[in-house]
């Protein structure tokens, strides 16, 4: 655990609990509801503070190298942040991100999810593994550890898939 994230407050939604569903736009402005996984598939959702800094481009380039990997298990990943949809689109053709981002303008997702501000000024870095039936198996939530969200993540997946 890092610094910062001892100055971050726990997610209010837990592991056991049916994740929030919702819609939101992808890149290109196409609505993405949450709900349309269920059944299907397994969903990585992973909340970001900002398109291109530092550390959210560590941490989605960590998701694109292994995104092979997660579509392999037969999972979806989904990255979301406050940035506009046009931003997305940038940020995803700059560093050839393969799966959606999906834009939170008003934070209000980010809200239902309970996802944290450190230091009660940058928005938290949470990610959620979403099992087929829509409950939610794993949170992980840390803003300086960027890339152990990829490696937390697949653990928790492989867990499902063979648990």
């Amino acid at each position: 655990m890092g610094l910062l994230d001892i100055f971050s407050a726990a997610p209010t939604v837990r592991t056991g609990d049916p994740a929030p569903d919702f819609t939101l736009p992808d890149r290109d402005g196409r609505s993405v509801r949450l709900g349309d996984y269920r059944g299907k598939q397994p969903v990585v959702l992973y909340f970001y503070p900002k398109d291109d800094t530092p550390g959210c481009t560590k941490e989605a380039c960590a998701f694109r190298d292994d995104y092979e990997a997660f579509q392999e298990v037969g999972a979806e990943v989904i990255g979301v942040s406050s940035d506009a949809a046009e931003s997305h689109g940038k940020f995803a053709s700059k560093y050839r991100l393969p799966f959606v981002l999906l834009s939170d303008r008003d934070g209000d997702v980010r809200r239902r999810y309970g996802v944290p501000a450190t230091l009660g000024l940058l928005p938290g870095r949470v990610t959620f593994v979403i099992d087929r039936q829509g409950t939610v198996r794993h949170v992980f939530n840390s803003q300086l550890r960027a890339t152990q969200h990829v490696k937390e993540a697949m653990a928790a997946l492989r867990e499902l898939s063979t648990g």
